[in-house]
């Protein structure tokens, strides 16, 4: 490697955020999105075996996605793995890419309001059943957009808030959709009627607000039975029953904001702005706060796609992606280097 190549890997590496990963269908590998705009695939199997080395911690392919920004969302189906930031969504197939030989499978625009707008996508997922494939993705528009993606037709936006939004899951069996937004607001979403149905506003109650941090909202999760939404951000995380939107427990981090969380088993995994992944009781207790290696976290997963690769991975500000085999602390680190030219 030519010293010119050499500086420009250090640097790519020092300033790394990983925003997403995803778990192949197989649960063979991870796939990881930056914010160069870059794809990278790990060997899970590879990085796991008794005699693992170095190399087997790196990937095994890597490709560019974006030249302008960012992938911040991945979502994934049996087939493909889905890219979304600043630009199009793309599609690529598993199979393509396990066999580097990565190519775009179908693409997606979000329809311009102008001749300049341009607005980056921060979040989507899929909902499929019986008749169809949708999916949804929130944007900087402050809209959410819709699209049928067994025709690649767009079906529709979602308006209500009045800032860029963060994140978005679906609830009961994709008859819901909600939305969290930096104007401090969690929509939900009547997909049918398409329009709000109800509006959580946490940074107005007594138990979650925090102004000295902020209203936004980032963190949002819904449990299995549609019974629990976790909300969390400048406010403090916290569940909230659905059926009553009233708080019934936070999780205090003072001074640190929550990012990603998610329900696993009996208690509730939590991240954000500081180099520790929480582990809560259902009911707020802190159990345990497991140092990692990202100085913020932008993406915590599970893999449920393979007995002999369950694995916690963490991901966020940094070229490392821990891995924990043991859930309370860190096995290994994954190195998300540059791709090759």
């Amino acid at each position: 490697m030519h010293l010119k190549e050499s500086r420009q890997a250090c640097l790519y590496m020092l300033h790394n955020v990983v925003y997403d990963t995803k778990f192949s269908p197989c649960g063979k590998y991870l796939a990881a999105a930056n914010k160069f705009g870059d794809i990278a695939l790990f060997s899970l199997t590879a990085a796991l075996s008794p005699d693992a080395s170095d190399e087997s911690k790196c990937p095994i392919f890597s490709f560019h996605v974006y030249d302008q920004g960012g992938i911040y969302s991945l979502c994934s189906t049996d087939i493909f793995l889905i890219c979304a930031g600043e630009g199009d969504i793309q599609a690529y197939k598993w199979s393509d890419i396990i066999a580097k030989n990565p190519k775009v499978a179908w693409s997606l625009s979000i329809p311009k309001k102008g001749v300049f707008s341009h607005a980056e996508i921060n979040s989507c997922v899929i909902h499929q059943d019986s008749s169809s494939m949708v999916l949804y993705a929130g944007a900087g528009d402050h809209l959410v957009h819709s699209w049928d993606i067994e025709n690649g037709s767009y079906l529709n936006s979602f308006s209500g808030h009045t800032d860029y939004i963060h994140s978005i899951v679906t609830k009961d069996d994709g008859k819901n959709l909600i939305s969290a937004s930096e104007d401090g607001t969690a929509v939900i979403w009547d997909v049918r009627l398409k329009e709000a149905a109800q509006v959580v506003k946490p940074f107005e109650n007594e138990k979650c607000a925090r102004p000295h941090i902020g209203k936004w909202l980032k963190c949002l999760t819904v449990d299995e039975d549609n019974y629990w939404l976790l909300l969390g951000g400048g406010p403090t995380l916290a569940t909230w029953h659905l059926k009553t939107l009233t708080p019934t427990a936070t999780y205090e981090t003072p001074g640190v904001a929550q990012h990603v969380a998610l329900f696993h088993e009996d208690k509730i995994l939590s991240a954000g702005s500081s180099n520790h992944l929480n582990h809560w009781s259902i009911a707020g207790e802190h159990k345990m706060a497991v140092p990692v290696n990202p100085s913020s976290i932008f993406s915590i997963d599970i893999n449920h796609n393979s007995k002999s690769n369950k694995v916690l991975t963490v991901a966020g500000s940094s070229d490392k992606i821990d891995v924990c085999s043991n859930f309370g602390y860190t096995a290994f680190s994954l190195t998300f280097v540059p791709p090759l030219s």
